[in-house]
């Protein structure tokens, strides 16, 4: 049976670099430091036998040499390119088998989240996650046929477009949707134990 495959995308949690929206409210230090803390949590949180577990990082050579994430799991470079090249480019090159994406900044997901998402590929060919804003947590696809060659072609990115624009560019695909979860872009996204001081 081929192995499934849950990709976590991260970059190196350096102020000014990451979470950079939430910076300009909490300061760029504050929100490095949350994306840190955030992303041990959720990685212990989603490391499951059900599943694969594979860091995607950037940037590419900093994220591949990093003590800052679990040293014992695999880590691929994200490339270059938009959120869409870089996520197609997983979608395409990581070994035979369902993968879903998910970003790192998302609080409320669990184990049972991921499992839902993987069982939704049972019966079509992609899964997705929606987030309230308009985009969307996670990405799924079966890849038991080719991906497609425009897939996320025209994607809005960190808009209120990025997941009716996704489902387009995924054409033909049967697409299941899952539970909605927040991610965080600004101090209003934070769960209330995480903005207190």
């Amino acid at each position: 049976m081929m192995r499934q495959i849950l990709v976590v995308m991260l970059k190196e949690p350096r102020p000014g670099r990451v979470k950079t929206r939430l910076g300009r409210e909490i300061g760029m230090t504050a929100a490095a430091w949350w994306f840190r803390h955030q992303t041990a949590h959720l990685l212990r949180r989603v490391e499951d036998p059900r599943w694969h577990l594979v860091l995607a990082v950037s940037p590419d050579a900093e994220g591949m040499a990093s003590r800052v994430w679990p040293a014992h799991l695999p880590r691929v470079a994200q490339g270059a390119g938009d959120l869409g090249d870089r996520m197609a480019r997983l979608f395409r090159s990581l070994p035979p088998g369902p993968v879903c994406i998910i970003g790192a900044d998302i609080p409320g997901i669990t184990p049972a989240h991921v499992a839902r998402a993987f069982a939704a590929l049972g019966a079509h060919d992609a899964v997705i996650g929606p987030a309230p804003d308009g985009g969307y947590w996670l990405i799924g696809l079966r890849r038991s046929r080719a991906v497609p060659a425009r897939l996320f072609d025209g994607v809005r990115w960190s808009g209120p477009h990025a997941l009716s624009d996704t489902v387009r560019s995924l054409a033909a695909l049967r697409i299941a949707r899952i539970d909605t979860l927040r991610d965080v872009d600004e101090a209003r996204d934070l769960p209330a134990r995480a903005s207190r001081p």
